[in-house]
């Protein structure tokens, strides 16, 4: 894992949630992981990590996820026991 992937990875488990994480560095992320990032429709995207999946939708206008998104995303990790 790259330097830019641990320190999204580190931004995702920060307490309190942090605001300003590119949707794209995670999308970046899962990959490095070994997942899959697939387009659904419309702004829907499919995280595909050690068997399970999450739904999250790209954010618009921005690119930023939103802090509802992050703390999904850290669930999710925290569930798959993905730690920084």
């Amino acid at each position: 894992m790259k330097a830019k992937h641990r320190r999204t990875l580190e931004a995702i488990f920060a307490l309190p949630t942090r605001t300003g994480i590119v949707f794209s560095d995670i999308e970046t992320l899962v990959i490095a992981m070994d997942g899959k990032v697939r387009e659904g429709e419309g702004s829907r995207v499919v995280f595909e990590l050690k068997g399970t999946r999450r739904y999250l939708h790209r954010p618009h206008p921005g690119k930023e996820a939103k802090k509802y998104q992050v703390e999904e995303l850290r669930e999710w990790f925290k569930h798959l026991e993905v730690v920084p």
